[in-house]
């Protein structure tokens, strides 16, 4: 892993910049094949060059913005890029508005998406249909239902045919949302749950044992869809919960080993900008202001700057005689 970098507090200047999006580093185009054998590649993932919505303005439809934790589109286009060549297929049993989906068809991969909720299920299917009337060469469906059930779901045709998947698990029921300030009475949230409450079902709405439980089964019907090798990328971070960190990316690495994966790579897909050798945060409203009061409290608490990346791996089969005793 690199050193830590220091994190400028300063939101960036260039937030209305609406350069296309970029992601250098990475590990190269032989890591679908042996994730592992480019130690000298960089974990380090540029993947906030340009703000989130610069990044979806254009490629996707306008109701995108209403879900309430969404993965920015070059993070899902680093690790496309990087782990599969086009003619691939590529998996999101986790997919949201369709992010990894969209960019996997904009690359010239296939893709298949599972979604639990239908709301979000409908605009990832209006979000791949944006793609391909924009030209995108990809093919790609999403399915509905429960991912921890992901191989009743799909074809059974599909075992062992997927190069890549991508995915996050839920950070729980209430995140941020959008924020609108309001006169007389301060800030207004609004898309800032999964759904009203009443469905128990989305794993957002357990706790972390039973999340880590639910996404190991995910994780287990994923590995059957992967081919020997295939990979596994998992975006997470850390939360507090009341004052309390937790530790969401150990719990995805724990899931990982529990079914069957292998731990390969420990990446950082950058939240923040880097401008001459400096990075910019690109902090929510909620976040500045959290950090503020806990500065002013005393508290050294910086803005978060990346996201975990936990890169897993389907083993590829031991040759005969390989590890025989004797």
């Amino acid at each position: 892993m690199p050193r830590p970098t220091t994190l400028l507090a300063a939101p960036d200047p260039d937030d209305n910049d609406r350069t296309p999006h970029t992601a250098t580093g990475g590990t190269g185009r032989g890591a679908r094949r042996d994730v592992a054998a480019e130690p000298g590649q960089l974990s380090v993932w540029a993947t906030a060059q340009s703000t989130g919505p610069v990044q979806r303005r254009g490629r996707y439809v306008p109701d995108s913005v209403k879900h309430p934790a969404r993965m920015l589109p070059a993070i899902a286009a680093h690790a496309i890029s990087a782990y599969t060549e086009p003619g691939d297929l590529v998996l999101d049993p986790m997919c949201g508005i369709g992010t990894t989906l969209v960019e996997a068809v904009h690359l010239g991969r296939d893709a298949i998406g599972v979604e639990y909720e239908s709301r979000w299920s409908d605009i990832a299917d209006a979000n791949v249909a944006h793609a391909q009337r924009r030209g995108a060469s990809g093919r790609a469906s999403v399915v509905r239902g429960d991912a921890t059930r992901i191989t009743s779901l799909l074809p059974g045709a599909l075992a062992g045919r997927a190069s890549l998947v991508v995915t996050s698990p839920p950070y729980g029921p209430t995140v941020h949302g959008l924020v609108r300030p309001e006169a007389g009475t301060g800030v207004h949230k609004s898309d800032n749950t999964y759904n009203d409450g009443t469905d128990k079902g989305n794993l957002a709405y357990r706790d972390l044992p039973g999340l880590a439980d639910g996404f190991a089964e995910i994780l287990a019907g994923c590995a059957t869809l992967l081919k020997p090798g295939g990979v596994v990328v998992v975006t997470a971070r850390p939360w507090r919960k009341r004052g309390e960190l937790v530790d969401l990316p150990s719990a995805v690495i724990g899931a990982g080993i529990a079914a069957g994966l292998v731990p390969v790579e420990r990446c950082v897909a950058l939240l923040a900008a880097v401008r001459g050798g400096r990075l910019i945060a690109r902090p929510s409203f909620f976040q500045l202001s959290a950090v503020r009061k806990a500065r002013q409290a005393g508290v050294p608490m910086h803005l978060i700057a990346h996201e975990d990346v936990i890169v897993l791996a389907r083993p590829l089969p031991q040759p005969p005689g390989e590890g025989d005793a004797g």
